[in-house]
């Protein structure tokens, strides 16, 4: 009888250990927080900072609520208007983040209303796409670790990735939720062709997928898909042969080509609002003599009194969209110019840098709440359900971009040893982590350069989404493989893992 039972809490156990993997503990934990938060009363999401109507009307929906004026900032809004007959309004700017939202309102359609939207359909999409890509990158980092180490990489998942100040974009509109789940396939599908895990070719296109979806979904991530294109030329020395390597150039290329189109797409009327406030609110912020700086760029010194105002001012100087302005201001200088002019003057880039620091680890936007008016809370006032990770960021890392540039040099220095073992085995997969690193470490800081140099400080918290997610990835990364003694002493490449030798693939890539 002892026998048996002792038999049947091995089988138990056994079963357990199967079962609950890091990878399906850290996805289970994920889902479970971001279901409760977001589909259980009082909801949880992201009022409207007025950005709405440009992803709301090309695709079908409308305000349909008579006070939604007076809920901008305060209150979430979860329902909205579906157009019963000819929509007259074009897309206003080209973004992945419309194929998320059709594919809500035909579900909503299907399931609930013609007439009526509800945003936990489009929620429901994010949170079961979020899921499977926190599975994949825990996957990625726990395949062949030890289950108790695992365990400890899957806690701090949730802990990170599971914060409100992140699936609240879900139930949105804004297109930072297309980058965090997009963000998470890119690293989570690199992560495993570098753990030989699962199929190459399915790994490839999920990561040409995600990355494709990241660069479309906002205009200011047009660099994100140059960059991935370049460093993800290293993916072409994980397989030898046909169809891989002219499958891998002929997707760069796409992604490439993605990237210079985002960027030509952007529609005029946003070029001037970047442009305004890139003089504004960038290159005269704090400027001491505002008449001398536009006399670098050829501009008359009479605009100086546009200093430090924003597009959106209801009584302005003058008309932000006049001919005038077209033709002695907006003509007068662009992106590169202004790059130009911050490497000249590099103590009033260092200033802005700095500037930017202290929005760079805000994941949620001070000036929206996160609830709907129902639910009887002050106008702006936002969770703290589940934010623990979110609140200790914000409050606790340093607000200098000195930090982030010693923290960006202190992940290279910890994955470096990494990739010298891996050089030395000419084993390519291993060299891969190394190339994640800097490409999510690149994406970051595109997205704080590209926000003060296109736009000045305007509306930072929001801009800098990009880098306060690398971040978030870049030191998780880092923290797991520690954990998991993977990081100045890695273990055994996946070639000699998989009982094969080095030598039998020559430089370390495989045949087909």
């Amino acid at each position: 009888m002892m026998n048996s039972i002792g038999a049947l809490k091995r089988i138990g156990f056994t079963l357990l250990h199967r079962i609950a993997s890091p990878s399906f503990l850290a996805a289970l934990g994920v889902l479970i927080v971001t279901g409760w938060a977001l589909f259980i009363p009082p909801y949880i999401g992201m009022a409207d900072n007025g950005d709405y109507f440009r992803i709301l009307y090309p695709n079908g929906l409308f305000f349909h609520l008579p006070d939604y004026d007076s809920r901008y900032f305060g209150y979430f809004v979860r329902t909205y208007g579906i157009f019963q007959y000819y929509n007259e309004n074009s897309a206003m700017v080209f973004t992945s983040q419309s194929l998320f939202i059709r594919a809500a309102l035909a579900l909503n359609k299907l399931l609930y209303s013609g007439e009526v939207f509800d945003l936990r359909f489009q929620a429901a999409i994010f949170t079961v796409l979020y899921t499977v890509g926190i599975y994949l990158l825990v996957e990625g980092l726990t395949y062949k670790v030890s289950r108790r180490r695992g365990w400890i990489i899957a806690a701090l998942a949730v802990f990170i990735f599971g914060d409100t100040a992140y699936t609240a974009y879900f139930q949105s509109f804004f297109g930072e939720s297309v980058m965090l789940v997009a963000l998470i396939f890119v690293a989570a599908s690199w992560l495993l062709l570098c753990r030989r895990r699962f199929n190459d070719y399915v790994m490839l296109g999920l990561f040409v997928a995600s990355a494709l979806l990241l660069t479309t979904s906002k205009q200011q991530n047009a660099p994100v898909g140059i960059l991935l294109a370049i460093l993800g030329l290293s993916l072409l020395f994980l397989r030898r042969g046909r169809p891989y390597r002219p499958l891998v150039m002929l997707s760069l290329v796409g992604l490439f080509v993605a990237g210079v189109g985002t960027y030509v797409l952007i529609p005029q009327e946003f070029v001037h609002i970047n442009q305004y406030h890139a003089m504004t609110r960038g290159v005269l912020l704090g400027s001491t003599d505002p008449e001398e700086t536009l006399r670098s760029f050829d501009i008359n010194e009479q605009y100086a009194i546009l200093k430090d105002s924003i597009y959106y001012e209801q009584y302005s100087t003058v008309d932000v969209d006049s001919p005038l302005l077209e033709r002695d201001f907006y003509s007068q200088y662009g992106f590169g110019s202004v790059l130009g002019y911050y490497l000249s003057h590099p103590d009033k880039l260092g200033n802005l840098l700095n500037v930017a620091a202290k929005q760079a680890f805000s994941i949620r936007p001070a000036a929206m709440g996160n609830y709907e008016m129902s639910a009887g809370k002050g106008f702006g006032t936002q969770t703290r359900f589940f934010s623990a990770y979110s609140l200790i960021k914000k409050q606790g890392a340093p607000k200098t971009f000195g930090f982030i540039a010693l923290w960006a040099v202190l992940n290279l220095g910890l994955h470096l040893p990494g990739f010298v073992q891996a050089w030395k085995k000419r084993d390519f997969r291993q060299m891969q982590k190394l190339f994640l690193i800097v490409a999510l470490l690149l994406a970051g800081f595109s997205g704080i350069l590209v926000s003060i140099i296109g736009a000045g400080d305007a509306d930072l918290s929001k801009h800098e989404f990009l880098f306060t997610l690398a971040f978030d990835l870049v030191t998780f990364i880092t923290v797991a493989d520690a954990i998991s003694r993977q990081l100045l002493r890695p273990g055994r490449s996946t070639v000699e893992a998989a009982g094969v030798s080095p030598e039998a693939s020559p430089k370390g890539g495989e045949t087909t």
